[in-house]
């Protein structure tokens, strides 16, 4: 493949190959270091596009020549500072533009890192990787093609996330890691993580045996080349384990096939690619599995799912400032936060606030017996993140110390920041800021979570009401990444920017959203919900329409959604978007009958990491399904249903100017609703499938912006 950009390539950062010798202690001879560096900061780290993987090939081929005139006894492969490699250039990748070429992206990586692989059989010169950085997809894979790796301490993460963003571990990880690890530890290595989104740390990494040895940071490069030195003279030996026999391997093969069809279905080819490659990877010869790597590799670079997939990354990567903000230098500094309420919601809230703002907190319920229930949360939580080692035992106690509690509502006078967490209820929500006012100085910023209801009538009473913004945060408060900032109709640029400057020091993605019912997430969310409802009270029977969005690798059924967020929250959600949006949002008498008898919708899972089943004796609610009947729908009947309202919201939403564009919505649903990186959001996946073109007249995003051009 060409290294010289076309017009519709972008020009490669390269990643520069630079060798050096070093004398190993002790008289053992001179390693040849390579160390990976595309010459800029921390900022932007090492990647791999054609030129790059061109210079490490030449570099490598000169230390092959080298390893065979008897001139060095080892080859040392290392990092700039902090990064070993990020893998691939993703935006080259997106930019292949046919199967051949996309071969050659696999072929070029396997040419170069063969060498390293092959050297020690080929002269007797050994191959060590020095991870002294961050590794992912084929910065790792540079590394387990060496016969040994040492990792630093502080090392950012390792891994192979490729089926995580529609690839495969293209450059030898799927024959390598089986190998090295185990096939068990290699599905985890492979799917399981990626899938989670959780690369390891450098000790786990060591524990399951993708690195020899870990040193400290301080010093790392020196003790690992004492170590390669040592190595080198026999003086330590690293065993390596015996390959898994035939039966374990196809029997970890054949679990991990159950639990990626019933999770992941036909959503998505990647994982499904990436297990067989790990399949035949016990039996193959290296060649025949590198090359089964490069076709798998081409065949998922040429499929919408895999540019959808670069396109999601991108969004929820992309670090810039959110759309809409304004300047960050408007936002009020932060002293004291308030919490209204003392629930679950609010405690989860509390902790956060403490934990990443470092300042006081203080949360207020209307009796003493809630109030220390919010309390005892914000403890044993403390307690159980230090017990697992994930807060030291100062962080835990510093976090517990800064909250308090009070049924006296005075105490929010010297809260710089105040955000109502309490029941969906309008008039109990307007009465809260009606007191708050009361109480809080002129230049407090006030917050409510409420998750579908106008902030703009919230306030519309208030004396100060470009004082109110909206910060909805999703549940569970700590886990979720989105927090939608809703600019009501007075809403300061103060007020905006506080909101915005404290999400951000929560770690959070903050997306701004105008005051509209539902706002993002929830408007598209439960309108899904809504129209699979519809279809059960029209006939369809409830185990089909729970299963008729498998195509979309939603991350749960729709019940087993209902189940989580509470048959009773999705009843009154639905209820208010449809008295504010029509009947675009179906009612469902059958969902009010589960939550008036308190009936649980789902079936315990069938095993560990396995969905929830809908209990299909909630049929009973609905009335006698239909299956068959004219006007009944079936699988493809619901989805078309679904796929047909969402392009008719998104039309709507962004007509409304609810959001500036549609990226901004797939970033919500990606990020709120764990829609699918591999559908690249809603709109890529409305414009592939013909659903935007059929219900608006055009596509969302432009023809290869997120699938591969026509």
């Amino acid at each position: 493949m060409s290294a010289t950009p076309t017009p519709s390539a972008p020009a490669e950062r390269v990643t520069h190959s630079l060798v050096r010798d070093v004398r190993l202690p002790g008289g053992a001879g001179v390693l040849a270091l390579v160390t990976l560096d595309n010459g800029l900061d921390h900022t932007k780290p090492n990647t791999f596009g054609p030129a790059g993987m061109a210079e490490l090939k030449a570099a490598l081929e000169v230390v092959r020549t080298r390893a065979e005139a008897g001139e060095i006894v080892a080859v040392g492969v290392t990092g700039k500072p902090y990064f070993v490699a990020a893998g691939a250039d993703l935006k080259g990748i997106t930019s292949v533009h046919d199967h051949a070429e996309a071969v050659e992206l696999g072929r070029m990586g396997h040419a170069a890192y063969t060498i390293l692989g092959d050297l020690r059989a080929a002269t007797g010169v050994p191959t060590f990787a020095f991870v002294n950085g961050l590794a992912l997809g084929g910065g790792l894979e540079v590394a387990l093609n060496c016969d040994y790796r040492t990792v630093a301490s502080d090392a950012a993460a390792l891994g192979l996330p490729e089926t995580g963003i529609g690839l495969i571990p293209g450059w030898g990880g799927a024959y390598l890691v089986p190998r090295l690890v185990g096939v068990e530890k290699a599905i985890e290595v492979i799917l399981t993580r990626p899938a989670a989104n959780k690369p390891y740390k450098p000790a786990e990494a060591l524990k399951i045996g993708l690195v020899d040895e870990l040193f400290e940071a301080a010093d790392f490069l020196e003790q690992s080349i004492i170590w390669a030195a040592k190595v080198v003279t026999g003086e330590v030996e690293v065993p390596r384990r015996e390959l898994d026999p035939q039966p374990v391997w196809d029997g970890v093969v054949a679990a991990a096939k159950a639990q990626l069809d019933a999770i992941v279905g036909t959503s998505r080819p990647a994982p499904h690619r990436a297990l067989e490659l790990i399949a035949g990877a016990r039996n193959a010869t290296k060649a025949d599995a590198f090359a089964a790597e490069d076709q798998a590799l081409a065949d998922l670079v040429m499929s919408d799912e895999m540019r959808a997939s670069i396109y999601a990354f991108n969004l929820v990567g992309g670090g810039k400032k959110p759309q809409g903000a304004p300047d960050p230098k408007l936002a009020r500094p932060i002293t004291k936060v308030g919490v209204v309420g003392a629930g679950l919601m609010a405690a989860q809230m509390a902790f956060l606030f403490a934990q990443r703002l470092g300042v006081p907190v203080v949360m207020r319920d209307l009796d003493q017996e809630r109030v220390d229930k919010g309390l005892s949360f914000v403890r044993e939580t403390a307690e159980k993140l230090a017990g697992r080692g994930r807060l030291s035992p100062d962080a835990a106690q510093r976090i517990v110390a800064s909250v308090s509690g009070t049924t006296d509502i005075g105490e929010f006078a010297s809260c710089d920041f105040v955000i109502e967490a309490v029941t969906e209820v309008m008039g109990l929500k307007k009465k809260v800021f009606a007191e708050l006012e009361g109480v809080i100085s002129p230049e407090t910023v006030l917050a409510t979570n409420t998750s579908a209801l106008s902030v703009t009538e919230m306030a519309a009473d208030l004396r100060h009401p470009e004082r109110v913004v909206g910060i909805h945060f999703f549940n569970p408060v700590a886990q979720m990444p989105l927090v939608e900032v809703i600019n009501a109709e007075h809403t300061s640029d103060e007020a905006l920017a506080t909101a915005f400057a404290i999400t951000k020091k929560l770690r959070k993605t903050a997306i701004m959203s105008a005051d509209r019912p539902g706002f993002i997430v929830n408007r598209l969310l439960l309108l899904v919900m809504g129209q699979v409802l519809d279809a059960i009270e029209g006939g369809t029977p409830v185990e089909v329409a729970d299963r008729a969005l498998a195509p979309l690798g939603f991350p749960m059924p729709t019940f087993a959604l209902t189940d989580l967020v509470g048959p009773a929250v999705a009843q009154h959600v639905l209820t208010s978007l449809r008295e504010e949006l029509g009947d675009r949002i179906p009612a469902s008498a059958g969902l009010a009958k589960i939550v008036e008898n308190g009936t649980r919708v789902v079936l315990d899972a069938p095993a560990k990491g396995l969905p929830k089943p809908v209990d299909p004796a909630i049929q009973q609610y609905f009335g006698p399904a239909r299956p068959g009947e004219p006007g009944v729908l079936d699988a493809d009947g619901v989805l078309d249903q679904v796929l047909t309202a969402l392009a008719t919201e998104i039309g709507l939403m962004l007509d409304e100017g609810v959001v500036p564009g549609p990226q901004q919505i797939d970033l919500a649903m990606i990020l709120g609703a764990g829609w699918g990186f591999h559908t690249g959001g809603i709109t890529p996946y409305l414009d592939r499938t013909g659903y935007s073109e059929k219900v608006l007249g055009k596509r969302f995003l432009p023809d290869g912006v997120a699938n591969v051009p026509a």
